[in-house]
């Protein structure tokens, strides 16, 4: 039987399950063939081959073969599922991340969700072979190249950042409320090396979310940041061991499910309002966009 019994779902058991245990209990079957990932299983380094992931039992809700959708009592979990792309994002990618977030927003019996990668990365941000083939709607266009980073949505999301964050990627976790991020997870604007601009709203919040001063150093030189410096600056959220990242994102964002969601909903809007004004904010982005797309 899939799934959690609301006993295991409702306490602790998440916290220290590791990640293909959590995708096991869900009824996503994963077999390895192809690129290599590190995961954790209880205190031993795993090597896995992790290419060829299907998904399995008719609780699983597939958007298509790179995104996943799981509804889990109150919870969307939605998973990249390009690992041998490292997660990368191109356009059909970022269309099913869209649609996706969409029915988490329009879904009134959900209250948080979870968004995570598949195979050992978060993500590491749009795909740039997608870009070499000719295809640029996906960073010209308003809706953005890698899904809903463009909009505010009524509700929390959670982030289990393990592996690569970069690029894109990292501006995907810094677009969720709250990052639990697993001790080897490594976030940083990789596309400095390229020469690519950021496109995802990352200039308006990093520099809230951190201060301009630390803000500008990772912007200015692409550096990689480490989990203990990302909790230190205020960018992680949580700190857990490797292979455990997403069961500590269900179980965190299984906590903020059970009160009361108007208020909730509420203060998180004020926080966001307050923090950015969202005047300010909406001006920053576009000029974020308008300035990218020079």
């Amino acid at each position: 039987m899939n799934g959690f019994s609301d006993e295991e779902f409702d306490s602790e058991y998440l916290v220290n399950l590791p990640e293909d245990k959590v995708l096991h209990k869900l009824g996503i079957k994963q077999f390895f063939n192809g690129t290599r990932a590190s995961i954790m299983n209880g205190t031993d380094f795993l090597q896995c081959r992790a290419n060829d992931i299907k998904q399995l039992d008719s609780n699983i809700k597939r958007s298509g073969d790179s995104v996943i959708v799981t509804k889990q009592k109150r919870l969307y979990l939605i998973g990249i599922n390009r690992p041998e792309k490292r997660n990368a994002i191109n356009d059909e990618t970022a269309a099913l991340l869209n649609d996706a977030f969409d029915k988490f927003e329009n879904d009134d019996e959900a209250y948080a969700a979870v968004l995570f990668g598949k195979g050992g990365n978060f993500c590491s941000g749009y795909d740039l072979s997608h870009v070499a083939k000719g295809n640029f709607y996906g960073i010209t266009s308003n809706q953005g190249p890698i899904g809903p980073l463009r909009r505010l949505l009524k509700k929390p999301v959670v982030a289990s950042i393990s592996g690569y964050a970069v690029a894109g990627g990292f501006e995907m976790a810094l677009w969720c409320d709250l990052r639990v991020v697993e001790e080897t997870a490594v976030m940083g604007f990789f596309n400095r090396r390229f020469g690519l601009p950021l496109l995802n709203g990352s200039t308006a919040r990093l520099p809230q979310l951190i201060g301009l001063s630390r803000a500008l150093d990772l912007i200015l030189t692409g550096r990689p940041v480490h989990a203990k410096e990302a909790l230190e600056m205020g960018i992680a959220s949580r700190i857990t061991a490797c292979g455990t990242g997403l069961g500590n994102a269900i179980n965190l964002a299984n906590s903020l499910c059970k009160f009361p969601q108007e208020s909730l909903r509420t203060d998180r809007l004020s926080a966001y309002r307050s923090t950015y004004d969202m005047h300010s904010l909406d001006e920053a982005l576009k000029l974020e966009f308008e300035n990218a797309s020079k």
